[in-house]
């Protein structure tokens, strides 16, 4: 068979660019050990608003579930986590809030394949979907393509990937890098440590290990620290309270109910006072 010059020089290149894909793929898969959660985890907040001129006023509820079924995605099993936020009461006559979020989190790795984002909060509305081509390093979102680094969060994966941690022999003042993907942007955060503290809601009162996560700066948070984060001192690791400094006053969120929980709830502190 004849072939021209042109031809043998295109071949290789065109057998290189088939040949990456493979590549890519066959490179390893991060393994992480998750004893934190399971199916069928769900966990409900109280989120209010407190001020000295208002007292404390609830604002809505907000739900984070990871659903029974198990849902493949390039062909590996994930967590199918859906997270829902609503205002209530007085709050939907000034600033209506809906929103929900979803992330398809790869068992092993503890990354997303697949994002979606449907915010609804006053006149401002974002909806989004994000593929996540972890062998790539691409985030392909409804407006752009940008490339990420490997094992990228989104804002949901993010908790659940920090829930396993190894923390063993962590102490006040040490901190973890996190890394996510929001609005075509790469985030690069912390999550610094700050002690023990034992804190009571009204689902009960649970010895925490105390946190002070890094977020970005702007028109609502004035400083790179004004979010302070309670997760029970076990293997759960459940989140039982988040508090956000605001221009005025402060924005809690606070754990009212929970089902599904993977292991014993051993910072419950049984004669503690409820709220």
């Amino acid at each position: 068979m004849y072939m021209n010059n042109k031809a043998l020089v295109k071949t290789p290149f065109l057998f290189l660019l088939l040949m990456i894909p493979a590549f890519l793929w066959s490179q390893p898969i991060r393994q992480m050990e998750n004893t934190a959660f399971g199916r069928g985890e769900k966990l409900t907040f109280r989120v209010y608003y407190q001020s000295l001129l208002t007292g404390k006023v609830t604002a809505g509820e907000a739900n984070i579930e990871v659903r029974n079924k198990k849902v493949m995605k390039n062909n590996r099993p994930t967590y199918h986590i859906v997270g829902t936020g609503e205002s209530k009461g007085a709050f939907n006559m000034f600033f209506k809030v809906k929103d929900r979020f979803e992330t398809y989190v790869d068992e092993e790795g503890m990354f997303p394949w697949y994002f979606v984002r449907r915010t609804r909060e006053g006149g401002y509305k974002k909806d989004d979907e994000v593929t996540f081509e972890q062998n790539s390093n691409l985030a392909i979102s409804r407006n752009a393509v940008k490339r990420v680094p490997a094992n990228i969060q989104d804002i949901v994966s993010v908790f659940y990937y920090a829930r396993t941690l190894d923390i063993t022999g962590v102490r006040p003042g040490d901190s973890f890098p996190l890394s996510f993907f929001l609005d075509d942007s790469v985030y690069v955060s912390k999550i610094i440590f700050l002690g023990r503290e034992q804190i009571t809601t009204e689902s009960g009162t649970f010895n925490c290990l105390k946190f002070k996560p890094m977020v970005a700066t702007g028109e609502v948070f004035k400083e790179p620290y004004p979010m302070q984060l309670w997760v029970t001192d076990d293997k759960n690791r459940i989140p039982v309270l988040v508090q956000s400094a605001v221009i005025v006053g402060s924005v809690k969120m606070e754990l009212i109910a929970f089902e599904g929980i993977r292991n014993p709830i051993t910072a419950y502190v049984p004669n503690g006072k409820k709220n």
